[in-house]
């Protein structure tokens, strides 16, 4: 559980209302260029309110905080999502929504770490996101800094040897504070992950490397909330995985029932419609 004390909190707002947030700051990001990879975005958006509201320690007045917990994002065409969380976090200013993917924007269309606070990498080459999370998980233990490193990476990425190789190297040097959280949404530009490249069984898999393993929904708050108390309360010298199956655009019924949702084109009247499909904020 994060400290309150470093963790920018407004009163009873609960993870499912941060999500709902979330989502929505998407939408509207998405809406300002028209299209974007808001499947993805309204995927993750239980994980990320979960994580950055519940698990993560940080400082939102103070992005470099040094005894911060560190979230990198290995697929950098999520960055939508990651910035819809670091707005609602309050480590960016609400007000730049509006200029998401516009010319000098510091909310580029793919992450990158030297323009946006909050962003610690660029990883729009996908597959070496986790390399970079067992180099920083190095680097904190050889500083004495007692922080938590929590990458996100796609199932897409699972194609990847890097990731693996990664994988193992984060066992050999038993990483205990690096948490690698997997969207498994079975999609990528080419087809269902499944069919491009298979990797089932994943808890078997990731167990052979070496890693403490956990599968759950990662649309269900309380499932993700209990996954992330037992990775960070295991007393096991070994990396740590929360592998969260998710729905494609979760949450917006009508673009949930596309095809094809990795990179999704909206008509402009469609973005009104899928923020009332959205609804109201839960109770």
């Amino acid at each position: 559980m994060a400290d309150p004390s470093t963790v920018s909190r407004r009163s009873n707002v609960s993870l499912a209302q941060r999500a709902w947030r979330i989502r929505r700051n998407a939408l509207r990001m998405a809406a300002v260029q028209g299209q974007g990879y808001i499947g993805q975005a309204l995927g993750v958006a239980d994980v990320l309110a979960v994580s950055y509201f519940h698990a993560l320690r940080y400082r939102p007045e103070e992005p470099l905080w040094e005894g911060r917990d560190r979230f990198l994002l290995s697929v950098g065409h999520y960055a939508i999502a990651l910035y819809a969380a670091l707005i609602e976090a309050g480590i960016i200013p609400e007000s730049e929504l509006e200029t998401y993917g516009t010319d000098d924007s510091r909310l580029p269309m793919s992450g990158m770490a030297s323009y946006t606070p909050g962003m610690e990498i660029s990883g729009g080459s996908l597959g070496q996101g986790l390399a970079i999370a067992v180099g920083v998980c190095l680097g904190l233990r050889r500083k004495n800094v007692n922080a938590f490193v929590v990458n996100l990476l796609s199932d897409g990425e699972l194609d990847e040897g890097a990731t693996w190789e990664a994988a193992m190297s984060a066992a050999h040097w038993r990483l205990d504070r690096l948490i690698a959280l997997v969207d498994v949404n079975n999609q990528q530009a080419d087809g269902p992950s499944s069919r491009v490249l298979g990797f089932e069984p994943l808890v078997a898999k990731w167990e052979s490397f070496g890693w403490h393993a956990q599968r759950v929904d990662g649309n269900s708050i309380p499932a993700l909330v209990a996954a992330f108390d037992a990775a960070r309360a295991l007393t096991e010298p070994r990396p740590r995985v929360i592998l969260c199956d998710t729905r494609m655009a979760c949450g917006v019924d009508f673009l949930e029932r596309r095809e094809k949702t990795h990179f999704l084109r909206v008509e402009p009247d469609e973005w009104d419609a899928a923020l009332a499909a959205l609804g109201e904020m839960p109770a």
